[in-house]
């Protein structure tokens, strides 16, 4: 624990009167509890810290241990609610919607403590699984950047302030301070892909020389390719449609302009467009990218011509290329 840096580590908490921590009950989330106290008891002031487990309702041990992490947060003089995922769960892509109950739960609960930050205990470990997990799938750029240490979502930001740290070091805390942490079976249930890459692809990639530091080594210079050509993609769009947008209007820009942007950029001004004007959320990357084959394809081919994507119309036209919200879906009166 000395070898930690608490006030550099938890720096990003201090923009914060009240921060809400994430605990599970794993080493992980332990950890991040029994630090943040540490390093709040260093400060003369601070945030007030509120600890929260959800339970997912999956496992019949679920309750206990979730009464465990408050037992210990009671222990530490921290405030801690026990969030339960009510309702019916899905048979399918359980670990995902889990997941995304489980952020929708803490954010909700955030809100109702006055929190303004939810902190996770996410580490260097986990971030190599996202990034391998992304890869696997086909992300870009933005995806290959994984977890970002700080995201703004609605009102409250998202901290994460272990990933530079191994797995290893926070067990060692754990084990340091004399916790037992609690042992979630489904981390390492081969049924899900995570597990499989925690059990099989990562050890074979660090044996090769690709360790989980290399991994989020590559996520870290993934992020600020990522954040230049964010930058990159703001002056265009600045140069060829500036903002303030109108609500519910077309919006159009120059044909040959767009056109000679670099591909990278050019797809990231179409998503842009496409999400602003769309009601769908944001296209899917191989989805982009078949647009712009697409409208590359229709230079120089005569009469307009139209496609659909997340919720807009996209239309080359003689000198512009026009992105609209998209008609309405008919579908055909039910039969008697």
């Amino acid at each position: 624990m000395a070898e930690i840096d608490l006030h550099r580590l938890f720096q990003s908490l201090n923009q914060h009167h009240r921060v809400l921590l994430a605990v599970s009950g794993g080493p992980d989330s332990t950890a991040l509890l029994l630090l943040a106290r540490l390093w709040r008891e260093e400060l003369d002031d601070g945030p007030d810290l509120f600890a929260a487990t959800v339970d997912h309702g999956l496992r019949r041990a679920a309750r206990e241990e979730a009464e465990m992490v408050a037992h210990l947060s009671e222990r530490l003089g921290i405030p801690h609610d026990i969030l339960t995922w009510d309702g019916e769960h899905p048979t399918a892509g359980i670990q995902e919607a889990a997941r995304n109950a489980r952020y929708a739960l803490l954010a909700s609960h955030a809100g109702s403590i006055g929190a303004t930050a939810l902190v996770t205990a996410h580490t260097s470990d986990d971030q190599a699984e996202t990034v391998l997990f992304r890869l696997i799938r086909g992300s870009g750029i933005a995806g290959l950047a994984g977890m970002a240490p700080e995201r703004q979502i609605g009102a409250f930001t998202l901290l994460r302030p272990f990933l530079s740290l191994p797995k290893t070091a926070l067990v060692a805390t754990c084990e340091a301070a004399g916790v037992e942490a609690i042992r979630d079976p489904s981390n390492f249930d081969p049924r899900y892909a995570r597990a499989r890459l925690r059990a099989e692809l990562l050890p074979s990639l660090a044996a090769e020389g690709l360790s989980a530091d290399g991994l989020a080594r590559f996520a870290a210079r993934m992020r600020r390719a990522d954040l230049a050509l964010q930058r990159v993609t703001e002056d265009a769009l600045e140069q060829i449609c500036p903002q303030p947008w109108p609500e519910g209007a077309p919006l159009r820009v120059d044909r040959d302009v767009f056109l000679d942007l670099p591909e990278e950029i050019a797809l990231r001004v179409l998503a842009r467009l496409v999400e602003h004007v769309g009601d769908e959320g944001p296209a899917e990357l191989g989805k982009l990218e078949a647009l712009m084959r697409w409208i590359t394809s229709r230079v120089g081919q005569s009469g307009p011509a139209g496609r659909t994507l997340a919720g807009a119309l996209v239309r080359l036209e003689r000198d512009s290329l026009m992105v609209a919200p998209a008609p309405a879906r008919r579908f055909p009166l039910p039969t008697t």
